[in-house]
């Protein structure tokens, strides 16, 4: 196999819907998420869900926080105390709120942003990369994007990557807002939390050679820059880079011309 391939096939190896139960809200006729069994039956007692031979339905989507309250008390998923918004389709509109720490336990797909922060300068491109805190619930001390994180109930990729520049690396909002957006890449996820359904809005921003980012947050020890020939060996030879970080590189190889050819066009295939 491809060393980029099985990062690619690693994000991608959820099958839908498998055992899983389609999840829909009100009179919505497209799943918003995918249940495993046993929290699908703990779901079909819930007052108001309706169960058809093709899934569960709740009347009134507006309940699915306390649906959620209830899946966490009989121990599927974690409270993250962050509403996420809920959508039948990426785009569509939100139907619903609930906290993304059950959003694994339901299938219901979430959105984020990841930003290659880039130098140019006359050694080449080289990359920011952040190392995560050695307390993070997911995937600690992993290597991660000098900006990355999930896009809150009412925010948009634009608004949370300013958000999120601040936060994390201590970016100003003028200089963030230099980040263009370069792809979007979704996938489907089997992972210990559940089913990770995401959508990634992918930015490449050009920082100066004399900015330094700094953790402002906690959620990130350290940043460190990289020739992005590194970070390419890192990726094919390894896993230090957290999972998703890894599609979002593979991409910005690709068209950074450090993977070409016919090796280029099967994994931007694969890629989707």
């Amino acid at each position: 196999m491809d060393p980029f391939t099985r990062h690619i096939e690693a994000c991608n190896n959820a099958t839908l819907p498998g055992e899983r139960r389609a999840l829909r809200l009100g009179a919505v006729p497209q799943p918003v998420g995918w249940l495993p069994p046993a929290a699908a039956a703990e779901a079909a007692g819930f007052p108001g869900m309706v169960a058809t031979p093709d899934g569960l339905t709740l009347a009134d989507p507006s309940a699915l926080p306390d649906l959620a309250t209830a899946l966490i008390a009989a121990g599927h998923g974690r409270w993250r105390n962050e509403a996420f918004d809920v959508r039948a389709r990426p785009d569509g509109p939100v139907l619903a709120q609930v906290d993304r720490g059950v959003l694994p336990v339901l299938g219901i797909q979430a959105q984020g942003v990841h930003v290659n922060g880039l130098v140019r300068g006359p050694d080449g491109v080289r990359l920011w990369v952040a190392v995560r805190a050695a307390d993070k619930l997911l995937d600690p001390n992993k290597l991660d994007h000098i900006v990355a994180g999930g896009i809150p109930a009412g925010m948009t990729p634009w608004s949370t990557l300013l958000k999120e520049a601040g936060e994390e690396a201590a970016i100003p909002p003028d200089l963030a807002a230099r980040a263009v957006p370069v792809w979007r890449v979704g996938y489907a996820m089997a992972r210990g939390e559940g089913l990770r359904r995401d959508l990634l809005h992918c930015y490449d921003l050009e920082l100066p050679e004399d900015f330094v980012p700094h953790p402002a947050d906690g959620e990130v020890a350290r940043f460190e820059l990289w020739p992005l020939a590194r970070a390419l060996e890192a990726v094919r030879d390894g896993d230090a880079f957290k999972f998703n970080v890894n599609l979002v590189l593979i991409d910005l190889f690709i068209r950074a011309g450090l993977i070409a050819g016919a090796q280029a066009a099967r994994l931007r295939a694969a890629l989707g």
